[in-house]
């Protein structure tokens, strides 16, 4: 019984001096006056000054994600992957991503509407957008936009949660200045829209929840559709969004549970709910999954560099597979053949002019995803390399046969022997070599027995000898016992990164099956029996395409450089170096005390929640003026979310980076919007915006000071190592100048050299030498440009030239002769520039030589017979003003130009560039 004095016996029951009720929203799931209020309910549930604040935002954020979006305007980290499938999809060339295909077709479409027509191949990082006039910008702003949508949608779930402005301000603040976020945003990448589809399905989320006093309504439905729909674009943009449907199926099960604890609802009515929700959080998500499949499908129906990865069934659904349709089926003696491994995406066996660089030192053997003629073998018969060929016998080959495949391309026997592997150095496995020459009988390290594992069923004949497509054997080497063998394993950079080939003993069973894809042979008749392939339907197909696009993601387990695991990624120990050049650099990293924030939100949910079940356990009954079933049951759905989208990283052996971390750090953010009301539940509104403006200013100068990380701007060493706040983070600061000012020096230097480029090379008309701040006149190829006039400095550098190749053709004239030119410095007499003044210094070089359409030199007509070398000496040597008005007048005359331009980045480095442009 509680204590009605003034005394501190039962603390147990104690209350607070001013207990009263904490204000709950309208949409509180636990109040019971919703149909008196319904009416006057808005769609969105918040008021006019609420969107004012979030137009407020809108601009914020879009100021915040598309300022200088132009920057950098050359490829960046991913941007070579998801810039690169835009290109296939314009091309109509199938491929294959691991991740599924909304995101990338919302890419290719803003590429489209920005008139890219899929001319350029995103091959490296680096590589310049401005020259073939890549619509990059509008590329990039589909994810600018998405992102900036994450923030208004964040800002009405904690509202529509029922919590207040200021904390919907504070978090929507924070999610426009988290830097990761901001990076994440302004290029092809697929994280932003990610993270858009994912808010987009919480808000949807928190809106039905606010619906729960009105099941079978129209709203009711509309939301708990549209939380469906959020799922379907989720997974479509990433297999991440599995989490998401994770999140929304948990919280689904507990509101099931709870009403099945209510006795006013019949099992009849519990069973509409149940279907109900089954319908719109699995079917219409399951629906859209699919129906982005069939647009998938649809643009990529001509063959591409994705075909190796998927079987000849599908391929031949492609365009350009036709060839296919004439291989024979049945295998014999002197076939040629593409064998392909059963049960990895590695591809088929292959060799190359390559050889290990340890064990036997012979060729490689590997596995190679794309259809190659280094893909082709020949299988001869164990004693006859000739095969003496019979058409009317043809001489199958069946079970138990010994064969030897004989590699055209090379002339090398796929071979093998007591030798390690060269990766996996294990006592079991054995290295796969070619061996041989042209004209080499070979040995019995050759011979490979066949044993037949599994055949189509519909085909008998297919268990008894070798039949294309419908037999799965293996090989056995007849010597050491071991058998053919591929398994997830990629060779180092000397084998191109191809899956590696051993021969094992008591490997795996899956892994040592092989089929024969493709088959021909020079003396069957036309109208042997050919392959029927079984045209897959479209469930088929997708169905192989998920199966190939989660092998492949469980394959990504080669090292990175920037490759982090979970447990860092909580604290921020290191980031992304997405691109660098011209003394700036991009890296991914989260705002500190924003991403530090989120975590400590997460330990302090953990810490109270736990606090709250011991007082509980204990029998303490903690009256506080909050409505505390509303902040736990938020927070924990909240805390649920971040967890279903955090701890299953630690479960993946593959490839894993900072951004994976994005969509559980939306969740820790909205759990500091639910941790600011807690602690700040007893102040003013007026109180509390003051104390949400102060984080937000905080953040906004932590933003500030990690920018140029963020949009790759102008910054010193000094201001770099004084942002380096924990060791771990491995952005290198020797790559920005000591000062600004440098900056404004290399800006004018690029400046005038983007003009040069953009004006081309010339062929000289006149060309005037004097003392310093020579005047060089140049015309252009075209009779419509005009004369255009640069002003350089002479500086004298002492080369060796080998040789230098000037066609005499007419300008229109393009081709590139065979013959290269080589110019290298001698370093002990080059003179280095020291630079006095901010001018830009640039040599020219005037060596000439004259050739013909075949490349042979051709000399002047005054029977100067001289080499190039010894004509080069002479103008070293002789520094006269008449040797130099014989060089102008022979320039003149022939026509030709070769010029040498030395551009100079930094006043401290010695080093002279030289490049030579032909005309």
């Amino acid at each position: 019984k509680p204590s009605t004095s003034g005394s501190t016996d039962n603390v147990r029951y104690r209350k607070t001096k001013s207990h009263k009720e904490y204000p709950s929203s309208i949409y509180d799931m636990y109040e019971d006056n919703f149909k008196d209020k319904k009416n006057r309910r808005p769609l969105l549930g918040v008021s006019i000054d609420d969107m004012a604040y979030l137009c407020g935002l809108l601009i914020v954020s879009l100021l915040v994600r598309l300022y200088d979006i132009r920057h950098p305007s050359s490829v960046v980290f991913d941007e070579v992957h998801f810039g690169g499938f835009a290109t296939k999809y314009i091309k109509g060339r199938f491929f294959m991503d691991v991740h599924p295909p909304l995101a990338k077709l919302l890419i290719t479409l803003a590429g489209v509407l920005g008139g890219f027509e899929g001319n350029f191949d995103f091959k490296e990082i680096g590589k310049d957008y401005l020259e073939p006039k890549v619509p990059y910008v509008s590329m990039r702003l589909m994810p600018a936009f998405l992102g900036v949508m994450v923030m208004p949608m964040a800002y009405l779930t904690i509202k529509l949660a029922g919590f207040s402005r200021a904390s919907a301000l504070l978090v929507a603040t924070l999610l426009i200045f988290e830097n990761g976020l901001v990076t994440q945003s302004r290029l092809i990448l697929l994280d932003s829209p990610l993270v858009a589809a994912v808010s987009f399905t919480t808000l949807m989320w928190v809106k039905f929840q606010n619906e729960q006093q009105r099941p079978f309504q129209l709203w009711w439905w509309f939301w708990m559709a549209m939380t469906g729909v959020g799922i379907g674009l989720t997974v479509s943009m990433k297999w991440v969004g599995l989490f998401t449907m994770a999140f929304i199926g948990l919280s689904t099960i507990k509101g099931l549970w709870d009403i099945l604890g209510d006795l006013k609802i019949s099992p009849v009515e519990w069973m509409k709910h149940f279907f109900a929700r089954f319908l719109c959080l699995l079917v219409i998500p399951f629906v859209l999954y699919l129906f982005f499949f069939v647009i998938h499908f649809a643009i990529l129906q001509n063959s591409g560099d994705g075909d190796g990865f998927m079987s000849s069934e599908f391929r031949m659904t492609l365009g350009g597979r036709s060839s296919q349709e004439a291989s024979p089926i049945d295998i014999a003696f002197g076939s040629s053949v593409s064998i392909k491994h059963a049960n990895t995406l590695g591809g088929y066996l292959h060799s190359h002019k390559h050889v290990y660089p340890g064990g036997s030192k012979q060729q490689q053997i590997t596995l190679y995803p794309h259809q190659d003629e280094n893909n082709i073998w020949l299988i001869q018969n164990k004693t006859d390399p000739e095969v003496p060929f019979n058409v009317s016998e043809p001489s199958w080959i069946y079970n138990g046969a010994v064969i030897r495949l004989y590699h055209p391309k090379t002339h090398k026997r796929l071979h093998s022997h007591d030798v390690r592997a060269p990766v996996t150095e294990a006592d079991y496995q054995n290295e796969v070599s070619g061996y041989g020459y042209e004209g080499f009988e070979g040995d019995a390290n050759d011979y490979w027995k066949v044993e037949i594992a599994n055949h189509d069923k519909s085909d008998p004949q297919s268990g008894e000898r070798l039949r294309t497509l419908h037999t799965k054997f293996r090989l056995q080497h007849t010597i050491t016992g071991c058998y053919l063998f591929s398994h997830n394993v990629k060779l180092p950079d000397w084998g191109y990164e191809q899956q590696e080939v051993t021969c094992v003993r008591g490997g795996n069973y899956e892994k040592t099956l092989w089929f024969i894809e493709t088959n021909s042979h020079p003396t069957l008749p036309n109208d042997t029996e050919k392959v029927t392939y079984k045209i897959p339907g479209f469930l088929s197909k997708v169905w192989e395409l998920n199966k190939v696009m989660w092998n492949t993601n469980k394959g990504l387990t080669d090292d990175h450089p920037y490759d982090s695991r979970p447990p860092s990624w909580f604290s921020l120990r290191r980031g992304i170096s997405f691109w660098g050049k011209d003394h700036r650099t991009i890296y991914l990293l989260g705002n500190p005390l924003i991403w530090w924030s989120s975590s400590i939100a997460i330990i302090c949910f953990l810490a109270l929640e736990m606090i709250i079940i011991l007082r509980a356990k204990r029998g303490y009954k903690d009256n506080l003026n909050i409505n505390k079933q509303h902040f736990e049951s938020w927070a924990a759905l909240f805390f649920m979310g971040w967890c279903l989208h955090y701890f299953p990283f630690y479960l993946m052996a593959r490839q894993l980076f900072l951004h994976h971390y994005f969509p559980a750090l939306y969740f820790a953010i909205l759990l500091v919007g639910v941790g600011f009301d807690l602690f700040t539940f007893r102040l003013s509104n007026r109180k509390k915006m003051i104390c949400a403006l102060i984080i937000i200013s905080i953040s906004i100068t932590i933003f500030y000071m990690f920018s140029p990380l963020t949009y790759g701007s102008k910054w010193t060493k000094s201001s770099c190592r004084s942002m380096k706040w924990v060791d771990t983070w491995d952005f290198d600061c020797e790559q920005f100048h000591d000062s600004y000012e440098q900056y404004l020096n290399t800006s004018s230097a690029a400046e005038i050299d983007n003009t040069a480029t953009l004006e081309g090379v010339q062929e000289p008309e006149a060309k005037i030498e004097g003392d310093e701040g020579q005047r060089i006149i140049q015309n252009n190829d075209s009779d419509e440009q005009d004369k255009k006039e640069t002003y350089v400095e002479t500086v004298e550098v002492v080369v060796t030239v080998n040789k230098t190749v000037i066609y005499t053709e007419t300008p229109e004239t393009t081709e590139t002769p065979e013959t290269t030119e080589t110019i290298e410095e001698t370093p002990e007499t080059t003179k280095t520039i020291e630079e006095t003044t901010e001018k830009t210094k640039t040599v020219e070089l005037l060596v000439t030589v004259k050739v013909d359409q075949s490349g042979n030199e051709i000399h002047s007509n005054d029977g100067d017979s001289h080499t190039e070398e010894e004509r080069t000496e002479e103008k070293r040597e002789d520094k006269t003003e008449d040797k130099t008005e014989e060089k102008i007048e022979d320039k003149t005359e022939d026509k030709t130009e070769d010029k040498t331009e030395e551009k100079r980045e930094d006043k401290t480095e010695d080093k002279t560039e030289e490049k030579i442009e032909e005309k």
